[in-house]
């Protein structure tokens, strides 16, 4: 009888090791599995310069991810305005091992796409991804880059028509870099559109955020109005135009909200913080494995407003009509 008690002991502590054992496994597969569900993604950011409209498509970008519930560790690179040191940020990003990068800025978003086929890329700030040769397609972008532009199709019709129709323009000015894509892209676009409603280009180009003030000054009593683009060199300068234009009072559209609130006279545009965050909501579902980038179509801004800085209104004199349905910032 206790030969057969000993015999069942042994036997039960045996049973009992394994299924220690086997919970073992399972506990041990179940922290594996919350590990995979809990893994820290690494970002790379490259921006080319720093100002408003940028830092707000960055802020939206991260609130994205933010709100996916995604664990992400950034990785922040800006060039300042440096075609050398952009290109450096590049080659640093790529070789560093991230998972994405976020290209802020059209030369942003050409450095790191010339360097990598493998890594995701997405981009936002750009004004024309085709013609920077960044994507083959706005539907189907190809390879390993995707994201949002800077451009609404009907932002430039709706600033041109206000600019002769209702603010009596017949000679524009527009301060640009000529060397970024981005730029260039944007002025030809204008000119053309300019040419089909009768209205003059009066171009004044840098290279340098230190000389806008100066490019300004050179279009004085040749411009009866401006037109400031997104271009990051003049943008981060903008303080230098508002200046300019105020002192004698020229009439100043501009191309995005930040420079509305700046001392713009008005805009047709979007918040940079909106196409930001649907970059980031694009870079969501590459990081889960959802999609490719060759997959997801590069997107338009969604919503398209107009607003005026009351603030320089007032200055102008300019009686605000109801059928403009502006909105209003000071």
């Amino acid at each position: 009888m206790k030969s057969t008690k000993k015999k069942f002991g042994m036997v039960l502590s045996a049973a009992i090791l394994i299924l220690a054992a086997c919970g073992g496994d399972e506990s041990a597969s179940t922290n594996t599995k919350g590990a995979e569900d809990t893994k820290t993604f690494k970002i790379g950011v490259t921006q080319i310069v720093e100002h408003p409209s940028l830092n707000a498509a960055f802020d939206g970008f991260q609130k994205a991810i933010e709100d996916a519930g995604l664990e992400v560790e950034y990785e922040v690179k800006n060039a300042q305005n440096d075609n050398s040191q952009n290109t450096t940020i590049a080659n640093d990003l790529v070789s560093s091992g991230v998972d994405l990068i976020f290209a802020n800025s059209t030369p942003s978003a050409q450095a790191v796409a010339a360097l990598t086929e493998d890594i995701p890329i997405v981009f936002t700030s750009v004004t024309n991804a085709v013609d920077a040769e960044i994507v083959d397609s706005m539907e189907s972008p190809g390879g390993n880059v995707t994201g949002t532009v800077d451009t609404h199709p009907d932002a430039i019709p709706s600033t041109l028509a206000f600019l002769k129709n209702e603010l009596d323009a017949k000679n524009v000015g527009i301060v640009f870099n000529a060397g970024e894509q981005n730029s260039r892209s944007q002025v030809d676009a204008v000119k053309e559109q300019m040419a089909e409603v009768g209205l003059n280009v009066v171009e004044a180009s840098v290279s340098t955020s230190a000389e806008v003030k100066q490019a300004t000054e050179s279009l004085i009593g040749k411009v009866d109005s401006l037109y400031i683009i997104t271009d990051n060199t003049v943008v981060s300068a903008l303080e230098s135009v508002v200046d300019v234009a105020n002192e004698i009072k020229l009439p100043m559209m501009v191309a995005e909200f930040d420079s509305v609130k700046r001392g713009g006279l008005g805009a047709y545009g979007f918040e940079f913080y909106d196409i930001g965050y649907e970059a980031g909501e694009m870079a969501v579902k590459i990081l889960k494995g959802e999609s490719t980038p060759a997959e997801l179509p590069v997107q338009y801004p969604q919503n398209l407003k107009f607003v005026l800085n009351k603030n320089t209104v007032d200055a102008l004199g300019i009686e605000v009509k109801d059928e403009w349905e502006s909105e209003f910032v000071e």
